[in-house]
């Protein structure tokens, strides 16, 4: 079994070592552009937008000719997972911060506030029997404590919130100010993994497959 993520995110790839599988990172260099307005639909757009770049590029390596089938036999089936995450705030998406002033602006939203986090997820799956798309989204409730002026100043002085969705990262700095979540931890990270061995396994692939 070939497996590609279509992510250069270093903590999409951490979480999928974590639950033992071997993959290749090839990152879509797709425009990502949204046309949805809820936020559930517009982070599986995101995804599929991924996912469908990295599937295109492999096809044009010739999986539908039998070069391309000799490529990749013994390794059926190939995977392409793509995934994009995002916060919301009453309905709202927050994307990642253009720069300071729109990082404290995220961070002015979601301080002393519950919001919203939804990762997409798209997967093509390509067997002898051709390509299946597979789509789903997880959603999870995060509460944040309030914070000082000075705790956001402080914050805002890493460079944590500036490459992130929401402006902030549950797993570094921001984990002094999570009150608490509901739903898959995981899922805020950047990829519900859980969700995705299950739905994967439900298509009859287990991506679990290394021991160490």
């Amino acid at each position: 079994m070939q497996i590609i993520l279509a992510s250069a995110s270093p903590r999409r790839k951490e979480l999928l070592r974590q639950i033992g599988a071997e993959f290749k990172v090839h990152p879509s260099e797709a425009e990502e552009i949204i046309t949805k307005n809820m936020p559930h639909e517009a982070v599986v757009e995101l995804a599929q937008q991924k996912a469908d770049s990295i599937k295109k590029i492999y096809e044009a390596g010739g999986f539908s000719t039998s070069t391309g089938r000799q490529m990749i036999e013994g390794e059926l089936p190939l995977l392409v997972i793509g995934a994009d995450t995002i916060v919301a705030v009453n309905g709202r998406i927050l994307g990642k911060p253009k720069d300071r002033a729109d990082a404290e602006r995220m961070i002015g939203l979601l301080a002393g506030h519950t919001h919203q986090v939804y990762t997409g997820v798209s997967v093509w799956i390509f067997s002898a029997a051709g390509w299946q798309e597979l789509h789903f989204y997880e959603k999870t409730d995060v509460t944040m404590y309030p914070m000082s002026e000075e705790e956001k100043e402080r914050y805002l002085n890493t460079p944590e919130p500036y490459d992130k969705a929401g402006a902030y990262g549950i797993q570094g700095k921001c984990a002094a100010y999570i009150e608490k979540i509901c739903g898959d931890y995981n899922n805020v990270v950047g990829l519900p993994v859980a969700r995705l061995y299950q739905e994967l396994k439900g298509h009859g692939v287990d991506i679990c497959v290394s021991g160490g």
